[in-house]
């Protein structure tokens, strides 16, 4: 573990002058050759290190325009060191089984693109249709993405302090997204942009097979390392719930997991734990109405007032909901409910004006994981504000 400590050593400090001149835009060659015993020597842990430090010095986009450059100087040093590979039926090795999908589209685009752009074409629109499939196909990659995103990112910032270069990652990611929307356009356009295309082609593969090479030489090695042994089954399990790309593992039966919850006054909810004045002040504050009546059509619990636009007192707790509305209106609660019971059904929508507000009510089935019906959710929402928006916006902005 000693190599996951802060580097001080004549040979890191060498690495970090090296990156420092290259985002500052010194004379590449010169620093190369200066450095160049140390960049010829730099490993997959130091690489994470130095990313890290250049993101705390530097703007974002500065190192992130440098970063193909620092990595390819330390490609050889990277590619020639070893890191002893997980199991099977690791999530780590599912990982890059999905890789090797992903190169797989990306060797089959490129003999389309080859013929594609080659001196006489004669069947254009058919290979701009074969390479649509394609593209079609690579759409699938972006699970894999959002594992890494979602699952393997927070493993990494909890157990390696010198995570900040997953940032970079991620923007790249979103590169291969917006570069994969590009390209779909261009080949639905009539007639072909070949120029467009084959420039926007160039920017996909510069982004997919460069990120592999970074995840399997850098920082799949530093997280394997890092992360307990323990944590990569929790991990196996939210990858299933995720999803995969190009390959299909089989699911296994959880790890018994000891629930530390209980002792510290949490209770486990399956995608976190929280505490009981977190889990109310958290009903309290979503911007709706919510009431919840249990399978036997009585009502167990609503909302705090903050957000209320139905009036709802405890004395309502544990009475029929029948009981709640009015005789008129009472055939269209049995209605629901029945529906939902026989599981004909799983959600009733009603909008109405009240009061000068537009309110928006919806009743959803509530179910266990088998299927079976466990009672109804109410959740009221005044949307007259969310019906009136237009156009977008992405910037912050209190002033309205």
């Amino acid at each position: 573990m000693s190599e996951f400590i802060v580097n001080t050593s004549v040979h890191y400090l060498s690495l970090q002058a090296y990156c420092c001149g290259m985002v500052e835009g010194k004379n590449g060659k010169m620093l190369y050759e200066k450095y160049r015993d140390f960049t010829d020597a730099v490993t997959a842990t130091e690489t994470m290190q130095l990313l890290d430090y250049l993101l705390q010095h530097f703007p974002f986009e500065a190192v992130k325009n440098t970063v193909s450059k620092l990595i390819n100087t330390f490609y050889k040093s990277l590619k020639q060191q070893t890191w002893e590979k997980p199991a099977e039926n690791h999530f780590l090795s599912y990982l890059m089984l999905e890789n090797r999908g992903a190169e797989k589209i990306i060797e089959e685009m490129r003999v389309v693109v080859k013929t594609l752009f080659g001196q006489s074409v004669k069947n254009e629109n058919e290979l701009a249709t074969a390479l649509l499939q394609l593209i079609n196909d690579l759409k699938l990659y972006e699970l894999h993405y959002i594992k890494k995103e979602n699952i393997l990112f927070p493993f990494i910032e909890r157990t390696f302090t010198q995570y900040r270069c997953l940032q970079l990652m991620w923007s790249f990611h979103d590169d291969f997204r917006k570069s994969l929307k590009s390209i779909e356009n261009l080949l639905n356009h009539n007639p072909l942009q070949k120029e467009l295309l084959n420039k926007e082609l160039g920017r996909l593969f510069f982004v997919v097979l460069p990120i592999i090479f970074r995840e399997e030489q850098i920082v799949y090695p530093v997280a394997y390392r890092a992360i307990p042994e323990s944590a990569w089954q929790e991990m196996l399990v939210q990858a299933h719930e995720t999803g995969w790309c190009y390959i299909n593992p089989s699911k296994k039966s959880e790890a018994n997991k000891t629930d530390n919850n209980a002792a510290s006054g949490m209770t486990d909810l399956n995608t976190g734990a929280l505490k009981r004045e977190q889990i109310i002040q958290l009903f309290e504050n979503l911007p709706v109405d919510i009431t919840f009546v249990d399978k036997e059509d009585t009502v167990r619990y609503f909302s705090g007032g903050k957000h209320r636009i139905f009036p709802r007192s405890n004395a309502i707790i544990g009475r029929k909901v029948q009981n709640c509305h009015p005789p008129e209106s009472v055939h269209i609660v049995n209605q629901i409910v029945e529906a939902f019971r026989s599981g004909s059904k799983n959600e009733a929508n009603f909008w109405i004006n009240m009061k000068g507000k537009f309110i928006y009510i919806r009743y959803i089935a509530l179910r266990s994981s088998t299927g079976e019906y466990e009672g109804t959710i109410e959740v009221s929402q005044d949307v007259t504000d969310i019906r009136s928006l237009e156009g977008e916006r992405r910037l912050l902005n209190w002033d309205e």
